[in-house]
């Protein structure tokens, strides 16, 4: 039996890289990175003008109603180019939430924004993933206070979902009063990350989040697609790799004929070609086996962190002195890799869910 990736599905991924590698180059990259906000929208407003926007979007709202895999297919062709775009958060979080737990009223309002590109929504449920002593938000008539932080995709936003403790949703449009953005610094460049104050902000319960599933659901998308830009960053980590072993000569031989060269970038294949099939088969779980959702979400985003530290790592050593140059770039992929491992999760607090899913705990 045949498992991978459809026709289409490969048409998909191909187009996207052919996108980025004409409208999101290196020297891109390293504007964005350097604070050129003009670029970022340039790219961005691209990806919205191939439909990434409304992939998950039920017809009926002007959306493409792709599944998982489809999306996991997106997000692992954004990795592969560091893409500096808002994605995981506003497409795949936030219309799932509403589409979930949302009432007509809500669903009418915002999915059809999401799915044209009017509208970008950043998602901050981290006070559910892990609590903190001094954080969280608390909902009261209407009115939502506390912090909230690292909310994906939340820069320049025009709503916000958020989660409390218990995993309920809260639906924030960014014009309303009370709402302070403080710009989080993290080690990777090409994205950005927030935390909110929020001060008697008025807000909208989404009433299907009472069910703790929908966050679990919600939260299960989140860690795929950050694990699926993972493994399509440490590919190209890879490729980069094997491809600079065939040019770079030491003592008058290319350093790929050295058999601790060959050696590194053959480990580097073994640990990485599995994660392309986990991340497929933990996507194909999602809308087809459910009892296996949650298990596989955990232990996929677990692992591929770890397999990305590690090829990253690996990766940089191949290329020795030019591996850390801001010439060659690859420190763009290493730090997208580092992120994406601590997001919505490390490998040890995603691997403790997923033991008290399998009853280690008792």
């Amino acid at each position: 039996m045949y498992f991978g990736l459809s026709e289409e599905q490969k048409s998909l991924e191909e187009n996207i890289q052919r996108f980025l590698s004409d409208n999101a180059s290196l020297d891109i990259i390293k504007a964005v990175a350097n604070g050129d906000e003009d670029k970022a929208k340039e790219v961005h407003k691209g990806i919205i003008e191939l439909g990434l926007s409304g992939l998950i979007v039920p017809e009926e709202y002007g959306g493409l109603e792709l599944n998982m895999l489809f999306a996991t297919v997106v997000s692992t062709a954004l990795g592969s180019g560091t893409a500096p775009v808002p994605f995981a958060g506003s497409y795949i979080m936030s219309p799932m939430a509403i589409n979930l737990a949302g009432n007509a009223e809500q669903k009418n309002n915002w999915l059809p924004k999401i799915a044209g590109g009017e509208v970008q929504v950043g998602v901050g449920i981290s006070e559910y993933v892990g609590a903190r002593e001094d954080a969280g938000i608390e909902f009261t008539n209407g009115k939502v206070s506390g912090r909230s932080l690292f909310v994906i995709d939340g820069k320049g936003a025009d709503a916000y979902i958020l989660a409390n403790k218990s995993g309920e949703l809260y639906l924030i449009d960014s014009n309303n009063s009370g709402i302070e953005v403080v710009e989080l610094t993290t080690v990777d460049k090409t994205r950005t990350s927030i935390e909110l104050i929020l001060n008697d902000v008025d807000a909208e319960f989404l009433e299907g989040s009472k069910d703790k599933a929908i966050i679990e659901k919600v939260l299960d998308a989140g860690r795929l697609m950050l694990a699926a830009d993972t493994v399509g960053a440490a590919q190209v980590m890879l490729d980069k790799s094997v491809a600079y072993s065939l040019e770079r000569k030491q003592f008058g031989r290319l350093i790929g004929s050295f058999q601790a060269v060959k050696h590194m970038c053959a480990e580097m294949a073994a640990d990485l070609e599995p994660c392309h099939s986990m991340i497929w088969h933990a996507a194909h779980c999602q809308d087809n086996v459910p009892e296996e959702a949650r298990l596989m979400a955990c232990q996929t985003k677990a692992h591929i962190s770890e397999v990305g530290k590690q090829v990253s790592k690996t990766a940089t050593e191949v290329h020795g002195g030019m591996g850390f140059t801001d010439e060659l770039g690859l420190h763009y992929w290493f730090k997208r890799i580092g992120l994406n491992r601590q997001l919505l999760g490390s490998p040890e607090l995603v691997r403790e869910e997923a033991g008290k899913l399998q009853g280690f705990d008792q």
